[in-house]
């Protein structure tokens, strides 16, 4: 199983997201979570450090600007979802990487101060 560290960049770009209400609160993220064509339509138009951004874990031991250093995806590389976010979450714990189900734990709790959920 890969190991991963945070990717403060990501969670400082959620974060902007989430402050700019650049959220969608309802989606089913099976549905728009980017596959593998529109996250290749991303990067054929945005740095990989833009692509890196929206991704809060970076694979240990992967090499930089390939799709295999970036894991836990939290938007649809428009606007981040709040099922994303809980999706992080839920995977992170599932697979036991407690740094990033904090980071998107935090996140999901920022989103839904920001978004009026109680």
């Amino acid at each position: 199983m890969a190991n991963y560290e945070v990717n403060e960049v990501a969670v400082e770009y959620a974060r902007k997201l989430i402050d700019s209400r650049q959220y969608v609160l309802d989606s089913d993220w099976g549905s728009v979570q980017p596959r593998a064509d529109a996250q290749n339509a991303f990067l054929e138009k945005h740095s990989w450090a833009e692509y890196s951004a929206w991704h809060l874990g970076l694979t240990e031991g992967a090499s930089d600007e390939t799709k295999a250093r970036y894991g836990f995806v939290y938007g649809d590389l428009r606007r981040i979802h709040r099922t994303g976010l809980i999706t992080c979450v839920y995977r992170a714990s599932e697979w036991r990487h407690k740094k990033i189900e904090l980071a998107a734990h935090n996140l999901l709790q920022h989103l839904d101060a920001k978004a009026g959920i109680t």
